[in-house]
């Protein structure tokens, strides 16, 4: 090792090396070479030393709440929740570094189908399938050395978490927020169960079985999200929502825009219609009610007019005044994009007037319309609606026809009616059958109002009604309650969510939907649970499939013609293969079992790789190619601090004061621009792969100075301990290893570092007071110039002498050409940079110039 040492120096530096044959520290792995078993063996030695500072509810520190969506239990990891939970435990690490008191919960999405229909093929029950699964992936966590508070670890499928599921269930019924009806309902018949419309793809085959869907009319559970559809429609707008960007647009675009009203009109015998209008002011001139040929009425009796034309044997009523509507099935008026039901309002269409003359209904030409607010105040007064929503958005249907799932608290009565069941939790039964209806004993009880016999309801909840409020029960697993309201208001809402954006739709929409509902019970602080996203990209494996057939084979049975043009062939037929990036599959035969990255190369390279090349936010091609880049980072990094340890224990020769000072300046000036390029992408971007780009080009400022830098200087001292600093959020075993050895050296300079602790207990690295920090000037959020201020200079000045440098720029002067600004706005980033934004109104006239003469 010592000789390989002396020849990588030589190569470098010129003049003698001194190099003693002993241990360079008091660790005797930095006197190796960094291999995998190097790093298995830093792996296991700091597993059970590294602790971490968990939330303190009695801490006067800062809150940060992060949260990573929770997993669900599928029995093994894949290289997409490896990235997530990296991503995650990277950002928990940074900010308990930081001084922030955090709370970094995990938990199980533990219902479903998946966990049915494979307990079902292993002849096991679903909760010992889920169990075995929590556990192997708990343990696989635990090896990616991810900081989970454990003692917060929930499971959905735990009658103590559902039980809490059904709560919310019936605080929503008592606040008449859910209700049945018969619906049209997408039907899977291989799994045997309702889907949601999202659920099923552009050529009507269900998501999860590839089944044909079919068309059944059931009775159906549905929440009625709709009622504050604006709520979370002008939500979005919210300015303490951060880093949203396209998710508002997906969120407004699901939602869609809010310029209608929806009502609720009686039908006898029958299931109230839901009307929605744009013109709420004159709900009370309705003439008729039209529904299409695909409404669940359409298979009513009635009265044939026209082809494609009857009036039903129901009337609806008007709930404002009375008035018996008539019914027809039509397709003879103009219905609103989205609504199969349409309000017959002569008085304010062309089409329905010409349906009433067509069907001699009689309407008045004039009216007074009403004040919508009046109008929506009385419909809510009467129940019947009176809420803003968009023509196309529907309520959430909830009901699943499956057995592994949370079940539905209520009770069917013959003389009572649907009743709640407030003895919770209704526990799953032990299952005989395939699902909840054949179980007779569990099916059969009293009424809980009066006593006679009844039925348990046998649908069970969608599995995003238990995800639409997890983060609320990590506050305080062991709650007698649904959550702990003081807590939340102490700690709501999540200060950063992370996951996939497969979620930013619907599980975005409902757990909004949630907290806005329980805002508006006063149990919650704000309205919206989640400050800010990052939504990460997927993980793409390479797959092969053969021209033509489109049948997938392994990668080991494919040769590669031309890698840049992404040409191959099979290796025993030399037929065309396509060369594809595609979400990692097991049928692709592109998946990577974590648990292999981790044999070869080590769980902290595993969280580089994974950290590295591609923001956070974009989909990553794990592609081996592109390793060696962290891992040849990884072994200088590693040299570096094993050549530190023996310049300080043997000094090399002196060189001269300038040249000395002109190596010493540059290392300062590095680790100031690294410092800083890696705090702003720890705060502000979340762009680890940039933070790990700083960190190489920092390893590479303290490799090209000569040897007396390494034995000497304190800026390479301080260099070198906050390059560790700074990579242990992301590679927590091998940076404390490497800081042990750091720590160690002989003949140290710095003041600032605590010799005595652990790099986890280090003060976060910041820039220099001295170091020239940007002033970035904009005009109507164009960047026009930077100006380059000294750090304590920067943060000391008033927005006002900001105003007033930024106006003396030539540039912001030719930007402004003379126009009056309307306003400014300046946002100091501590630490890395200062941004004004100079406001000019569109139109503004040039101020005059006034001659003095």
């Amino acid at each position: 090792m010592i000789l390989k040492l002396q020849r990588l120096v030589a190569k470098t530096y010129k003049g003698p090396l001194i190099i003693r044959s002993r241990l360079l520290s008091g660790n005797r792995l930095l006197n190796d070479d960094l291999t995998p078993e190097v790093k298995h063996e830093i792996e296991k030695r700091w597993k059970s030393r590294l602790k971490f500072r968990e939330y303190d509810e009695k801490s006067a520190l800062e809150k940060y709440y992060v949260l990573s969506m929770f997993p669900y239990p599928s029995g093994n990891m894949h290289m997409g929740h490896v990235r997530v939970y990296t991503i995650s435990d990277t950002i928990a690490r940074f900010q308990r570094m930081n001084g922030k008191n955090v709370i970094h919960p995990i938990g199980w999405d533990a219902f479903g189908l998946p966990a049915e229909n494979a307990a079902i093929e292993r002849k096991v029950a679903p909760d010992e399938w889920t169990e075995q699964n929590i556990a192997h992936m708990k343990e696989q966590l635990r090896q990616l050395g991810c900081t989970f508070e454990w003692n917060r670890e929930l499971a959905t499928c735990d009658k103590n978490y559902y039980k809490w599921t059904q709560d919310l269930f019936l605080k929503l019924y008592d606040n008449g927020l859910v209700y049945q009806k018969e619906a049209h309902v997408n039907w899977d018949p291989v799994d045997q169960t309702v889907l949601a419309d999202e659920q099923v793809d552009e050529n009507q085959r269900s998501w999860r079985s590839g089944a044909k869907i079919e068309r059944k009319l059931l009775k159906q559970w549905f929440v009625r999200t709709t009622r504050f559809a604006r709520d979370l429609y002008e939500g979005l707008d919210d300015p303490a929502l951060r880093d949203w960007h396209d998710i508002i647009k997906i969120q407004k675009h699901w939602i869609g825009e809010c310029n209608g009203v929806a009502f609720d009109f009686p039908i006898v015998n029958h299931d109230p219609l839901r009307l929605w209008t744009p013109h709420p002011e004159r709900v009370t001139c309705a003439k008729f009610v039209a529904v299409s040929q695909g409404h669940s009425l359409a298979r009513h009796e009635g009265a044939p007019l026209t082809p494609g034309t009857k009036r039903l044997e129901l009337t609806a009523t008007n709930p404002f005044n009375g008035d018996s509507l008539p019914i027809f099935v039509t397709d003879l008026v103009d219905y609103h994009e989205g609504c199969d039901t349409r309000i017959g309002l002569p008085i304010s269409s062309e089409r329905d007037r010409e349906f009433c003359d067509r069907f001699k209904i009689a309407y008045d030409s004039r009216d007074s319309p009403i004040d919508v607010a009046v109008v929506c105040d009385r419909a809510r007064e009467l129940g019947a609606g009176g809420y803003w929503t968009s023509a196309k958005l529907r309520d959430w249907l909830i009901s699943r026809q499956r057995y592994w799932g949370t079940p539905i608290p209520i009770v069917h009565c013959e003389t009572c009616g649907p009743v709640p069941v407030s003895q919770l939790p209704v526990e799953l039964p032990k299952l005989t059958g395939r699902c909840l209806a054949d179980e007779s004993d569990w099916v059969n009880t009293p009424c809980p109002k009066c006593g006679s016999k009844a039925r348990r309801e046998t649908d069970t909840m969608d599995t995003f009604v238990d995800s639409s409020w997890y983060y609320l029960r990590y506050l305080n697993v062991k709650k007698d309650g649904m959550f702990d309201v003081e807590r939340a208001r102490t700690m709501m809402p999540v200060d950063l969510y992370v996951g996939g954006k497969e979620h930013a739709t619907l599980h975005l929409y409902y757990a909004r939907f949630v907290s806005h509902f329980l805002y508006s019970l006063g149990l919650l602080p704000e309205k919206e649970p989640f400050k800010r996203l990052l939504v990460q990209g997927m993980v793409m494996g390479r797959s092969f499939r053969i021209k033509g057939s489109g049948q997938y084979v392994h990668g080991d049975r494919v040769q590669i013609v031309d890698a840049k043009r992404h040409k191959a062939i099979h290796k025993d037929t030399n037929e065309a293969v396509v060369v594809t990036w595609e979400k990692m599959s097991k049928s692709k035969y592109n998946g990577v079992d974590p648990s292999n990255m981790f044999e070869e190369y080590g769980v902290d390279t595993t969280r580089l790789l994974t950290l590295a090349d591609v923001a956070p936010t974009s989909h990553r091609n794990w592609n081996s190619s592109t390793f060696p880049g962290v891992l040849n980072w990884q072994k200088r990094l590693w040299l570096t601090v094993q050549e530190f340890l023996s310049y300080r224990q043997s000094p090399p020769p002196t060189i001269g004061d300038e040249e000395f000072k002109r190596h010493d300046d540059y290392l300062f000036d590095s680790r100031n621009y690294y410092v800083k390029g890696a705090n702003f992408n720890f705060n502000a971007a979340y762009q680890f792969n940039v933070v790990i780009s700083k960190m190489q080009g920092l390893t590479n400022s303290l490799r090209k100075v000569p040897p007396a830098l390494f034995a000497r200087s304190l800026q390479f001292e301080r260099a070198l301990g906050d390059q560790l600093i700074i990579i242990a959020p992301m590679a927590p075993h091998f940076a404390s290893e490497l800081w042990e050895a750091y720590a160690s050296a002989e003949n140290r300079l710095s003041r600032e570092v605590r010799w005595d602790k652990g790099v986890f207990e280090q003060s976060w690295p910041v820039v220099d007071y001295d170091y020239g920090l940007d002033l970035i000037c904009q005009v109507n959020g164009a960047e026009c110039c930077v100006v380059k201020i000294p750090r304590r200079r920067l943060e000391a000045l008033s927005k006002e002498e900001v105003l007033e440098i930024a106006l003396q720029q030539k540039e912001v002067e030719e930007a402004l050409r003379r126009r009056q600004y309307a306003k400014f706005a300046y946002r100091l980033q501590p630490s890395y940079e200062g941004l004004i934004n100079i406001v000019v109104p569109k139109g503004a006239e040039p101020v005059p110039v006034v001659n003095k003469c």
